[in-house]
């Protein structure tokens, strides 16, 4: 099915499913209820949850095939951002050829980069690839104000002189991106009793691409080239001595995880037409480290589980606060209700960074191939179970 073997078929089809049916997925709890607090299924956070997962799912090209870790990756993410407002700003408020570029313009900054870092490998290759994100930063934040807006970020304005589009409505008011005619912001909500659910078109835009993209890892992983790229991770020297050279492996491997960020770039502006420089910094290519290990490095889904919990975590752990915690304990004694507030509240809102860092540290620990690799536990002992209870029955007659 789709040239995938049969295993790898229904990965796809499992991911096709929960990112079709997410608006249902993400909202288990009725709108009003204590609970609807853990609701996720509104544009902006969907559209974030398939987008870092693009994100990962190309850095897991490069770290879960090849062993090489970036820690400068959110510079190609920033680049495809950037190129993208300006192919607003100067062509038209279409999103397919502002995302053609900023793949593009990703790709070129990945070999230029890579060729450099290659060079080098373990600690070396991560500390290289740290210091470029960070000139790149350091430039779109102060030397290249006039190309990248500095602090402030690029962002659209009336006056753009844009060729194949209206620099603003009838109304006065800037463009919005859209794709042919039908704007990314378009929503349709559906109730169902005290359920609301959204449909939004940029939301669906973002998850086809993605379907799109986890297909191409898929196919890069099962590849020869895939192959390739395994044998480097596990061992570069015996490669080298049977005459083939990874290098050219590695780079391409550095320039299609490049290409993936810049895509999750592109695709961040078109949903949101602003670039900062707050997408090259350093704690962004760390972001993309921790979804990889903690869904699993190396495994087709991992990544795109890890940049979902994480997502997840940042936008609805975050908010909860104290007022929020009791209310839910209400039901409670007072000094009950507040010993239980006071051990709760450290590990949420503004300190949701140690449940996280708590979880990282747990996963690395017991589940070195992350949550795929605990998925996997709990399927083989639950699978083992009933083969014993099937072979328990076949070879003791009953008496």
């Amino acid at each position: 099915m789709f040239g995938l073997e049969k295993k790898d078929a229904r990965l796809l089809i499992i991911v096709c499913i929960l990112t079709m049916f997410a608006p249902f997925i993400l909202n288990p709890f009725p709108e009003g209820s204590a609970l609807a607090q853990f609701n996720a299924g509104y544009p902006d956070l969907m559209q974030r949850f398939v987008i870092f997962g693009i994100f990962a799912i190309g850095f897991n090209i490069l770290f879960g095939l090849t062993g090489y870790l970036s820690f400068g990756h959110a510079a190609f993410l920033g680049v495809g951002s950037y190129a993208a407002v300006w192919m607003f700003k100067l062509l038209s408020m279409n999103v397919l050829p502002a995302i053609v570029l900023s793949v593009i313009i990703s790709g070129l900054f990945a070999m230029l980069i890579g060729y450099v870092s290659l060079r080098r490998s373990g600690i070396y290759f991560s500390i290289l690839t740290l210091a470029f994100a960070q000139m790149m930063f350091a430039l779109a934040y102060s030397v290249l104000t006039p190309i990248t807006g500095g602090e402030t970020g690029l962002q659209l304005a009336l006056n753009d002189p844009r060729i194949l589009g209206a620099s603003q409505t009838p109304e006065g008011n800037i463009p919005v991106p859209s794709l042919f005619g039908i704007e990314m912001r378009n929503s349709f909500e559906m109730e169902l009793g005290a359920w609301v659910f959204t449909f939004n078109m940029g939301y669906y835009f973002c998850a086809i691409i993605m379907i799109l993209a986890f297909y191409l890892a898929v196919r890069i992983f099962r590849s020869p080239f895939g192959l390739m790229l395994r044998a480097i991770k596990s061992n570069q020297q015996r490669l080298n001595y049977t005459g083939l050279s990874p290098r050219p492996y590695t780079l391409a491997a550095f320039v299609i995880s490049g290409m993936y960020a810049g895509l999750a770039g592109g695709l961040m502006a078109s949903m949101d037409p602003l670039a900062g420089a707050e997408r090259m910094f350093w704690t962004a290519s760390g972001e993309v480290v921790l979804m990889t290990i903690l869904g699993g490095a190396g495994t087709l889904i991992g990544p795109v589980l890890g940049a979902g919990i994480i997502k997840y975590m940042e936008n609805i752990l975050s908010k909860i606060n104290g007022d929020i915690l009791h209310a839910w304990f209400s039901f409670m004694p007072d000094g009950l209700e507040d010993f239980i507030v006071t051990i709760i509240y450290p590990f949420i809102g503004k300190g949701w960074h140690l449940t996280l860092g708590i979880i990282f540290m747990l996963v690395v620990t017991f589940l070195p191939g992350g949550l795929v690799e605990g998925g996997q536990r709990i399927a083989n002992r639950f699978g083992r179970k009933s083969d014993d209870d099937t072979s328990g029955a076949t070879s003791e007659p009953a008496e």
